[in-house]
Protein backbone atom coordinates (compact mmCIF):
# COMPACT_ATOMS: atom_id res chain seq x y z
CA UNK A 1 0.00 0.00 0.00
CA UNK A 2 1.40 3.36 -1.07
CA UNK A 3 0.21 6.90 -0.39
CA UNK A 4 -0.07 9.77 -2.84
CA UNK A 5 -0.52 13.52 -2.37
CA UNK A 6 -3.83 15.14 -3.25
CA UNK A 7 -1.80 17.85 -5.04
CA UNK A 8 0.08 15.31 -7.19
CA UNK A 9 3.47 16.99 -7.03
CA UNK A 10 5.27 14.60 -4.68
CA UNK A 11 6.28 10.98 -5.08
CA UNK A 12 4.31 8.07 -3.65
CA UNK A 13 5.40 7.03 -0.17
CA UNK A 14 4.98 4.11 2.23
CA UNK A 15 2.57 4.32 5.14
CA UNK A 16 5.49 4.84 7.52
CA UNK A 17 6.73 7.79 5.44
CA UNK A 18 3.22 9.26 5.23
CA UNK A 19 2.82 9.09 9.01
CA UNK A 20 6.26 10.51 9.70
CA UNK A 21 5.84 13.42 7.25
CA UNK A 22 2.26 14.20 8.29
CA UNK A 23 1.60 16.54 5.38
CA UNK A 24 3.00 16.13 1.85
CA UNK A 25 5.82 18.54 0.96
CA UNK A 26 3.73 19.89 -1.95
CA UNK A 27 1.10 21.07 0.52
CA UNK A 28 -1.31 18.22 -0.20
CA UNK A 29 -2.62 15.49 2.06
CA UNK A 30 -1.61 11.86 1.77
CA UNK A 31 -4.33 9.41 0.71
CA UNK A 32 -4.08 5.64 0.18
CA UNK A 33 -3.44 4.60 -3.42
CA UNK A 34 -6.41 2.23 -3.10
CA UNK A 35 -9.29 1.83 -0.69
CA UNK A 36 -9.27 -1.65 0.79
CA UNK A 37 -12.43 -3.75 0.62
CA UNK A 38 -13.86 -5.76 3.53
CA UNK A 39 -15.87 -8.74 2.32
CA UNK A 40 -19.29 -9.62 3.70
CA UNK A 41 -17.90 -12.82 5.17
CA UNK A 42 -15.04 -10.98 6.85
CA UNK A 43 -17.46 -8.43 8.27
CA UNK A 44 -19.51 -11.26 9.74
CA UNK A 45 -16.39 -12.79 11.27
CA UNK A 46 -15.40 -9.47 12.86
CA UNK A 47 -18.69 -9.30 14.78
CA UNK A 48 -17.12 -11.30 17.58
CA UNK A 49 -13.88 -9.29 17.72
CA UNK A 50 -12.84 -7.08 20.63
CA UNK A 51 -12.29 -3.40 19.84
CA UNK A 52 -8.55 -4.02 19.86
CA UNK A 53 -8.89 -6.89 17.38
CA UNK A 54 -11.05 -4.77 15.07
CA UNK A 55 -8.47 -1.99 15.22
CA UNK A 56 -5.57 -4.33 14.47
CA UNK A 57 -7.40 -5.77 11.43
CA UNK A 58 -8.36 -2.39 9.90
CA UNK A 59 -4.94 -0.87 10.55
CA UNK A 60 -3.16 -3.80 8.92
CA UNK A 61 -5.13 -3.17 5.74
CA UNK A 62 -3.56 0.29 5.40
CA UNK A 63 -0.24 0.07 7.24
CA UNK A 64 1.22 -2.67 5.09
CA UNK A 65 4.84 -1.91 5.95
CA UNK A 66 4.14 -2.49 9.65
CA UNK A 67 4.23 -6.11 10.81
CA UNK A 68 1.18 -7.68 12.40
CA UNK A 69 3.06 -7.88 15.70
CA UNK A 70 4.01 -4.18 15.54
CA UNK A 71 0.41 -3.15 14.93
CA UNK A 72 -0.89 -5.33 17.74
CA UNK A 73 1.69 -3.84 20.10
CA UNK A 74 0.71 -0.28 19.13
CA UNK A 75 -2.98 -1.13 19.56
CA UNK A 76 -2.34 -2.75 22.94
CA UNK A 77 -0.53 0.34 24.19
CA UNK A 78 -3.02 2.80 22.71
CA UNK A 79 -6.23 1.05 23.75
CA UNK A 80 -5.15 -0.46 27.05
CA UNK A 81 -7.76 -0.56 29.79
CA UNK A 82 -5.52 1.70 31.88
CA UNK A 83 -6.16 4.44 29.28
CA UNK A 84 -9.91 4.05 28.70
CA UNK A 85 -12.51 3.88 31.46
CA UNK A 86 -14.78 1.29 29.82
CA UNK A 87 -13.77 -2.11 28.39
CA UNK A 88 -15.68 -1.52 25.13
CA UNK A 89 -13.43 1.52 24.39
CA UNK A 90 -16.18 3.07 22.19
CA UNK A 91 -19.52 1.94 23.68
CA UNK A 92 -22.84 2.24 21.87
CA UNK A 93 -25.84 3.54 23.86
CA UNK A 94 -29.39 2.94 22.62
CA UNK A 95 -31.71 5.95 22.93
CA UNK A 96 -34.86 4.64 21.22
CA UNK A 97 -35.88 2.12 18.56
CA UNK A 98 -33.95 3.84 15.77
CA UNK A 99 -31.31 6.00 17.48
CA UNK A 100 -27.99 5.04 19.08
CA UNK A 101 -25.13 7.19 20.36
CA UNK A 102 -21.52 6.17 19.85
CA UNK A 103 -19.54 7.41 22.88
CA UNK A 104 -16.05 8.29 21.72
CA UNK A 105 -14.87 10.12 24.84
CA UNK A 106 -13.85 7.47 27.35
CA UNK A 107 -10.11 8.11 26.96
CA UNK A 108 -7.83 10.16 29.22
CA UNK A 109 -8.83 13.61 27.90
CA UNK A 110 -12.59 12.94 27.61
CA UNK A 111 -12.79 13.68 23.88
CA UNK A 112 -12.97 11.63 20.69
CA UNK A 113 -9.46 12.73 19.70
CA UNK A 114 -8.13 10.13 22.17
CA UNK A 115 -9.39 7.39 19.86
CA UNK A 116 -6.55 8.24 17.46
CA UNK A 117 -4.07 10.18 19.56
CA UNK A 118 -3.50 7.41 22.07
CA UNK A 119 -2.32 5.33 19.12
CA UNK A 120 -0.52 7.83 16.89
CA UNK A 121 2.62 8.33 19.05
CA UNK A 122 3.34 4.60 18.91
CA UNK A 123 2.78 4.53 15.15
CA UNK A 124 4.94 7.64 14.77
CA UNK A 125 7.96 6.29 16.63
CA UNK A 126 7.71 3.00 14.73
CA UNK A 127 7.46 4.94 11.46
CA UNK A 128 10.56 6.97 12.32
CA UNK A 129 12.53 3.80 13.00
CA UNK A 130 11.36 2.22 9.74
CA UNK A 131 12.34 5.21 7.61
CA UNK A 132 15.81 5.45 9.12
CA UNK A 133 15.20 8.84 10.68
CA UNK A 134 17.44 9.72 13.59
CA UNK A 135 16.31 13.32 14.07
CA UNK A 136 13.90 14.40 16.79
CA UNK A 137 10.33 14.53 15.48
CA UNK A 138 8.66 17.86 16.25
CA UNK A 139 4.88 17.53 16.33
CA UNK A 140 3.16 20.82 15.42
CA UNK A 141 -0.53 21.02 16.29
CA UNK A 142 -3.20 23.64 15.71
CA UNK A 143 -6.21 22.91 17.89
CA UNK A 144 -9.75 24.14 18.26
CA UNK A 145 -9.73 22.65 21.75
CA UNK A 146 -9.68 18.87 22.04
CA UNK A 147 -6.89 17.80 19.67
CA UNK A 148 -4.36 19.83 21.63
CA UNK A 149 -4.83 18.12 24.96
CA UNK A 150 -5.19 14.68 23.42
CA UNK A 151 -1.97 15.14 21.43
CA UNK A 152 -0.10 16.51 24.45
CA UNK A 153 -1.21 13.56 26.53
CA UNK A 154 -0.39 11.06 23.80
CA UNK A 155 3.11 12.41 23.05
CA UNK A 156 4.07 13.37 26.60
CA UNK A 157 7.63 12.15 27.27
CA UNK A 158 7.62 9.86 24.20
CA UNK A 159 11.33 9.41 23.36
CA UNK A 160 12.54 11.10 20.17
CA UNK A 161 9.64 13.58 20.01
CA UNK A 162 8.74 17.13 20.96
CA UNK A 163 5.26 18.60 20.66
CA UNK A 164 4.18 22.23 20.27
CA UNK A 165 0.46 23.05 20.43
CA UNK A 166 -1.07 26.32 19.21
CA UNK A 167 -4.62 27.19 20.31
CA UNK A 168 -6.82 30.27 19.67
CA UNK A 169 -6.54 32.57 22.68
CA UNK A 170 -10.29 33.22 22.96
CA UNK A 171 -11.58 30.18 21.08
CA UNK A 172 -11.54 27.34 23.62
CA UNK A 173 -13.47 26.65 26.80
CA UNK A 174 -11.91 27.29 30.20
CA UNK A 175 -11.76 23.55 30.76
CA UNK A 176 -10.01 22.93 27.43
CA UNK A 177 -7.50 25.74 28.06
CA UNK A 178 -6.60 24.48 31.53
CA UNK A 179 -6.21 20.94 30.25
CA UNK A 180 -3.52 22.23 27.90
CA UNK A 181 -1.69 24.88 29.92
CA UNK A 182 -1.29 22.58 32.93
CA UNK A 183 0.15 19.75 30.81
CA UNK A 184 3.20 18.10 32.31
CA UNK A 185 6.03 16.56 30.28
CA UNK A 186 9.61 17.39 29.41
CA UNK A 187 8.93 17.53 25.66
CA UNK A 188 5.73 19.64 25.51
CA UNK A 189 4.95 23.31 24.82
CA UNK A 190 1.66 25.19 24.55
CA UNK A 191 1.14 28.64 22.97
CA UNK A 192 -1.98 30.80 22.60
CA UNK A 193 -2.50 32.49 19.21
CA UNK A 194 -4.10 35.93 18.93
CA UNK A 195 -6.81 34.89 16.51
CA UNK A 196 -9.19 32.03 15.78
CA UNK A 197 -8.56 28.37 14.95
CA UNK A 198 -8.22 29.05 11.24
CA UNK A 199 -5.42 31.53 12.02
CA UNK A 200 -3.62 28.89 14.08
CA UNK A 201 -4.16 26.20 11.45
CA UNK A 202 -3.01 28.46 8.61
CA UNK A 203 0.11 29.36 10.60
CA UNK A 204 0.99 25.72 11.19
CA UNK A 205 0.44 24.85 7.51
CA UNK A 206 2.65 27.78 6.53
CA UNK A 207 5.45 26.45 8.74
CA UNK A 208 5.16 23.01 7.14
CA UNK A 209 5.33 24.60 3.70
CA UNK A 210 8.38 26.78 4.45
CA UNK A 211 11.16 24.78 2.76
CA UNK A 212 13.95 27.03 4.00
CA UNK A 213 12.77 26.79 7.60
CA UNK A 214 12.45 23.02 7.36
CA UNK A 215 15.99 22.85 5.98
CA UNK A 216 17.26 24.88 8.92
CA UNK A 217 15.49 22.55 11.34
CA UNK A 218 16.98 19.55 9.57
CA UNK A 219 20.46 20.97 10.19
CA UNK A 220 19.53 21.16 13.87
CA UNK A 221 18.46 17.49 13.75
CA UNK A 222 14.71 18.21 13.87
CA UNK A 223 11.97 17.09 11.46
CA UNK A 224 8.40 18.37 11.52
CA UNK A 225 5.27 16.22 11.60
CA UNK A 226 1.63 16.67 12.47
CA UNK A 227 -0.83 15.16 14.92
CA UNK A 228 -3.83 16.89 13.34
CA UNK A 229 -6.12 14.81 11.18
CA UNK A 230 -4.15 15.96 8.15
CA UNK A 231 -1.83 13.09 9.23
CA UNK A 232 -3.02 9.75 7.84
CA UNK A 233 -1.82 8.05 11.04
CA UNK A 234 -4.34 10.14 12.91
CA UNK A 235 -7.19 9.52 10.47
CA UNK A 236 -6.93 5.76 9.91
CA UNK A 237 -7.68 4.78 13.57
CA UNK A 238 -10.94 6.74 13.31
CA UNK A 239 -12.21 4.39 10.61
CA UNK A 240 -12.22 1.62 13.21
CA UNK A 241 -14.98 2.97 15.43
CA UNK A 242 -17.48 3.15 12.58
CA UNK A 243 -16.93 -0.54 11.90
CA UNK A 244 -17.13 -1.18 15.64
CA UNK A 245 -20.47 0.62 15.97
CA UNK A 246 -21.97 -1.32 13.07
CA UNK A 247 -20.71 -4.66 14.34
CA UNK A 248 -22.03 -3.89 17.84
CA UNK A 249 -25.49 -3.26 16.35
CA UNK A 250 -25.32 -6.65 14.61
CA UNK A 251 -24.06 -8.40 17.74
CA UNK A 252 -26.86 -6.83 19.79
CA UNK A 253 -29.55 -8.00 17.36
CA UNK A 254 -30.50 -4.43 16.42
CA UNK A 255 -29.79 -4.94 12.72
CA UNK A 256 -29.13 -7.84 10.40
CA UNK A 257 -25.72 -8.30 8.78
CA UNK A 258 -25.74 -6.27 5.57
CA UNK A 259 -28.52 -3.91 6.67
CA UNK A 260 -27.66 -0.26 6.03
CA UNK A 261 -27.46 2.41 8.74
CA UNK A 262 -26.91 6.18 8.89
CA UNK A 263 -24.13 7.99 10.70
CA UNK A 264 -24.52 11.55 11.98
CA UNK A 265 -21.22 13.25 12.72
CA UNK A 266 -20.72 16.70 14.29
CA UNK A 267 -17.65 18.05 12.52
CA UNK A 268 -15.72 21.21 11.72
CA UNK A 269 -12.49 20.04 10.12
CA UNK A 270 -14.22 17.14 8.29
CA UNK A 271 -11.79 14.47 9.52
CA UNK A 272 -14.27 12.59 11.69
CA UNK A 273 -16.90 12.25 8.99
CA UNK A 274 -14.23 11.54 6.38
CA UNK A 275 -13.27 8.44 8.39
CA UNK A 276 -16.92 7.35 8.09
CA UNK A 277 -16.70 7.91 4.33
CA UNK A 278 -13.65 5.64 4.14
CA UNK A 279 -15.49 2.98 6.16
CA UNK A 280 -18.41 3.20 3.73
CA UNK A 281 -16.11 2.92 0.71
CA UNK A 282 -14.49 -0.16 2.28
CA UNK A 283 -17.84 -1.93 2.25
CA UNK A 284 -19.49 -0.96 5.54
CA UNK A 285 -23.26 -0.89 4.79
CA UNK A 286 -24.02 2.84 5.11
CA UNK A 287 -27.12 4.54 3.77
CA UNK A 288 -26.31 8.19 4.48
CA UNK A 289 -23.64 10.30 6.14
CA UNK A 290 -25.13 13.35 7.84
CA UNK A 291 -22.71 16.23 8.37
CA UNK A 292 -23.77 18.25 11.42
CA UNK A 293 -22.41 21.80 11.63
CA UNK A 294 -22.82 24.65 14.09
CA UNK A 295 -23.44 28.31 13.16
CA UNK A 296 -20.08 28.34 11.32
CA UNK A 297 -21.94 26.44 8.64
CA UNK A 298 -19.46 26.58 5.76
CA UNK A 299 -19.67 22.79 5.30
CA UNK A 300 -23.49 22.78 5.19
CA UNK A 301 -23.52 25.49 2.55
CA UNK A 302 -20.89 23.63 0.54
CA UNK A 303 -22.75 20.32 0.61
CA UNK A 304 -25.94 22.07 -0.56
CA UNK A 305 -24.37 24.28 -3.24
CA UNK A 306 -20.98 22.90 -4.29
CA UNK A 307 -19.49 26.31 -3.45
CA UNK A 308 -16.96 26.53 -0.62
CA UNK A 309 -16.87 30.13 0.63
CA UNK A 310 -14.93 30.97 3.75
CA UNK A 311 -15.76 34.66 3.31
CA UNK A 312 -18.13 34.97 6.25
CA UNK A 313 -17.95 36.22 9.81
CA UNK A 314 -16.38 33.81 12.26
CA UNK A 315 -18.74 32.94 15.13
CA UNK A 316 -17.76 31.78 18.61
CA UNK A 317 -20.31 29.19 19.63
CA UNK A 318 -21.10 26.84 22.50
CA UNK A 319 -19.48 24.05 20.43
CA UNK A 320 -16.00 25.60 20.05
CA UNK A 321 -14.24 22.51 18.67
CA UNK A 322 -16.35 23.01 15.53
CA UNK A 323 -15.67 26.75 15.18
CA UNK A 324 -13.78 26.31 11.91
CA UNK A 325 -14.12 27.94 8.48
CA UNK A 326 -11.36 26.06 6.63
CA UNK A 327 -12.00 22.31 6.71
CA UNK A 328 -8.66 20.77 5.76
CA UNK A 329 -9.82 17.18 5.32
CA UNK A 330 -12.39 18.11 2.71
CA UNK A 331 -9.48 18.12 0.25
CA UNK A 332 -9.15 14.35 0.61
CA UNK A 333 -12.84 13.80 -0.17
CA UNK A 334 -12.65 16.04 -3.24
CA UNK A 335 -9.61 14.11 -4.50
CA UNK A 336 -11.50 10.82 -4.34
CA UNK A 337 -14.75 12.14 -5.80
CA UNK A 338 -13.14 13.96 -8.73
CA UNK A 339 -11.41 10.77 -9.90
CA UNK A 340 -8.08 11.43 -8.16
CA UNK A 341 -7.37 14.43 -10.35
CA UNK A 342 -4.66 16.52 -8.60
CA UNK A 343 -4.90 19.31 -11.17
CA UNK A 344 -8.49 20.05 -10.20
CA UNK A 345 -7.66 19.77 -6.49
CA UNK A 346 -4.72 22.17 -6.85
CA UNK A 347 -6.99 24.61 -8.65
CA UNK A 348 -9.65 24.51 -5.96
CA UNK A 349 -7.14 24.88 -3.13
CA UNK A 350 -5.42 27.74 -4.96
CA UNK A 351 -8.78 29.50 -5.35
CA UNK A 352 -9.51 28.99 -1.66
CA UNK A 353 -6.14 30.45 -0.70
CA UNK A 354 -6.23 33.40 -3.08
CA UNK A 355 -9.93 34.19 -3.41
CA UNK A 356 -11.44 32.55 -0.31
CA UNK A 357 -13.89 30.58 -2.44
CA UNK A 358 -13.99 27.71 -4.94
CA UNK A 359 -16.70 25.99 -7.03
CA UNK A 360 -16.58 22.25 -7.69
CA UNK A 361 -17.74 20.68 -10.95
CA UNK A 362 -21.12 18.99 -11.40
CA UNK A 363 -19.80 15.43 -11.35
CA UNK A 364 -17.99 15.91 -8.06
CA UNK A 365 -21.02 17.60 -6.57
CA UNK A 366 -23.23 14.67 -7.66
CA UNK A 367 -20.89 12.34 -5.78
CA UNK A 368 -21.34 14.42 -2.62
CA UNK A 369 -25.13 14.50 -3.03
CA UNK A 370 -25.31 10.71 -3.24
CA UNK A 371 -23.57 10.24 0.10
CA UNK A 372 -23.93 13.33 2.30
CA UNK A 373 -26.71 15.40 3.81
CA UNK A 374 -26.12 18.41 6.02
CA UNK A 375 -27.74 21.00 8.26
CA UNK A 376 -26.60 23.16 11.14
CA UNK A 377 -27.70 23.91 14.69
CA UNK A 378 -27.38 27.29 16.38
CA UNK A 379 -26.61 27.76 20.08
CA UNK A 380 -30.24 28.02 21.16
CA UNK A 381 -31.14 24.79 19.36
CA UNK A 382 -28.08 23.15 20.90
CA UNK A 383 -29.17 24.04 24.45
CA UNK A 384 -32.73 22.93 23.76
CA UNK A 385 -31.46 19.58 22.48
CA UNK A 386 -29.35 19.00 25.61
CA UNK A 387 -32.40 19.78 27.77
CA UNK A 388 -34.73 17.62 25.69
CA UNK A 389 -32.57 14.50 25.68
CA UNK A 390 -31.91 14.75 29.39
CA UNK A 391 -35.60 15.15 30.24
CA UNK A 392 -36.89 12.55 27.79
CA UNK A 393 -34.21 9.89 28.10
CA UNK A 394 -32.15 10.81 31.17
CA UNK A 395 -29.14 11.02 28.84
CA UNK A 396 -26.57 13.78 29.23
CA UNK A 397 -24.76 15.11 26.14
CA UNK A 398 -22.22 17.82 25.49
CA UNK A 399 -22.75 20.74 23.13
CA UNK A 400 -21.08 19.10 20.10
CA UNK A 401 -23.07 15.89 20.43
CA UNK A 402 -26.18 18.05 20.84
CA UNK A 403 -25.42 19.66 17.48
CA UNK A 404 -25.38 16.16 15.99
CA UNK A 405 -28.69 15.21 17.63
CA UNK A 406 -30.35 18.47 16.59
CA UNK A 407 -29.28 17.97 12.97
CA UNK A 408 -30.41 14.34 13.11
CA UNK A 409 -33.91 15.56 14.03
CA UNK A 410 -33.84 17.97 11.09
CA UNK A 411 -32.70 15.18 8.77
CA UNK A 412 -35.46 12.83 9.90
CA UNK A 413 -38.09 15.55 9.52
CA UNK A 414 -36.84 16.61 6.08
CA UNK A 415 -36.43 13.15 4.59
CA UNK A 416 -38.75 10.84 6.53
CA UNK A 417 -35.85 8.40 6.62
CA UNK A 418 -36.41 5.91 9.48
CA UNK A 419 -33.14 4.03 8.92
CA UNK A 420 -31.41 3.06 12.15
CA UNK A 421 -28.97 5.86 12.95
CA UNK A 422 -25.80 6.26 15.00
CA UNK A 423 -24.79 9.73 16.22
CA UNK A 424 -21.10 10.18 17.03
CA UNK A 425 -20.71 11.65 20.52
CA UNK A 426 -17.42 13.53 20.49
CA UNK A 427 -16.90 14.78 24.07
CA UNK A 428 -17.93 14.16 27.65
CA UNK A 429 -20.68 16.52 28.81
CA UNK A 430 -18.38 17.51 31.68
CA UNK A 431 -15.93 19.16 29.28
CA UNK A 432 -18.56 21.81 28.51
CA UNK A 433 -20.33 21.78 31.83
CA UNK A 434 -21.30 25.47 31.89
CA UNK A 435 -23.49 25.08 28.80
CA UNK A 436 -24.77 21.64 29.81
CA UNK A 437 -25.66 22.74 33.36
CA UNK A 438 -27.36 25.87 32.03
CA UNK A 439 -29.42 23.75 29.64
CA UNK A 440 -30.71 21.24 32.19
CA UNK A 441 -30.79 23.41 35.36
CA UNK A 442 -31.51 26.90 34.09
CA UNK A 443 -29.68 30.22 34.29
CA UNK A 444 -30.35 30.83 37.97
CA UNK A 445 -28.80 27.55 39.05
CA UNK A 446 -25.49 28.29 37.33
CA UNK A 447 -25.18 32.02 38.02
CA UNK A 448 -22.00 32.88 39.90
CA UNK A 449 -20.52 29.38 39.62
CA UNK A 450 -17.30 28.69 37.72
CA UNK A 451 -16.76 25.60 35.57
CA UNK A 452 -15.21 23.66 38.44
CA UNK A 453 -18.09 24.25 40.81
CA UNK A 454 -20.39 23.27 37.97
CA UNK A 455 -18.52 19.99 37.58
CA UNK A 456 -19.72 19.03 41.04
CA UNK A 457 -23.24 20.36 40.44
CA UNK A 458 -23.58 18.46 37.18
CA UNK A 459 -22.22 15.26 38.69
CA UNK A 460 -24.56 15.43 41.67
CA UNK A 461 -27.59 16.28 39.52
CA UNK A 462 -27.05 13.65 36.85
CA UNK A 463 -25.51 10.89 38.95
CA UNK A 464 -22.83 10.50 36.25
CA UNK A 465 -19.22 10.17 37.42
CA UNK A 466 -16.90 13.10 36.66
CA UNK A 467 -14.03 11.93 34.40
CA UNK A 468 -10.76 11.55 36.31
CA UNK A 469 -8.86 13.79 33.90
CA UNK A 470 -11.14 16.76 34.62
CA UNK A 471 -11.09 16.61 38.40
CA UNK A 472 -8.92 19.13 40.20
CA UNK A 473 -7.72 20.92 37.06
CA UNK A 474 -8.12 24.28 38.79
CA UNK A 475 -5.65 23.15 41.45
CA UNK A 476 -2.86 22.32 38.99
CA UNK A 477 -0.11 24.88 38.29
CA UNK A 478 -0.28 26.74 34.98
CA UNK A 479 2.93 25.86 33.14
CA UNK A 480 2.41 27.73 29.84
CA UNK A 481 1.43 31.39 29.52
CA UNK A 482 2.97 32.42 26.18
CA UNK A 483 0.86 34.26 23.61
CA UNK A 484 1.86 35.04 20.03
CA UNK A 485 0.58 36.91 17.02
CA UNK A 486 -0.23 34.56 14.15
CA UNK A 487 2.59 36.10 12.09
CA UNK A 488 5.15 35.14 14.76
CA UNK A 489 4.35 31.43 15.09
CA UNK A 490 7.47 30.34 13.18
CA UNK A 491 9.67 32.46 15.44
CA UNK A 492 8.01 30.88 18.48
CA UNK A 493 8.77 27.38 17.17
CA UNK A 494 12.37 28.41 16.61
CA UNK A 495 12.63 29.81 20.13
CA UNK A 496 11.11 26.72 21.80
CA UNK A 497 13.42 24.35 19.92
CA UNK A 498 16.51 26.43 20.71
CA UNK A 499 16.03 26.11 24.47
Amino acid sequence: MFYESTRGEFRKVSSAEAIKLGIAPDGGLFVPSEIKQISVSKLAEMTGYSYQDKAAFILKEYLSDFTEEEIKECVSKGYGHDRFDVPEIAPLRQIDNTLHILELWHGPTSAFKDMALQLLPHLMTRAAAKTGGKSTIVILVATSGDTGKAALEGFRDVPGTKIIVFYPQEGVSQMQRLQMVTQEGANVAVVAVQGNFDDAQTGVKSIFGDKQFNLELSRQNYSLSSANSINWGRLVPQIVYYFSAYLDLVAGGNIKQGEKINFVVPTGNFGNILAAYYAMQMGLPVNRLVCAANANNVLTDFIHTGIYDRGRSFKRTLSPSMDILISSNLERLLYHLCGRDPVRVRGWMSDLNQKGVYHIDGGTRDGIDRIFWSAYSDDQETLETIRSYYRRFGYLVDTHTAVGLSVYQKYAAATGDATRTVVASTASPFKFNDSVARAILGEEAVRGKDEFKLLQVLGETSGVAIPVGLRGLDQKPVLFRETTAKEQMKAVVQKILSV
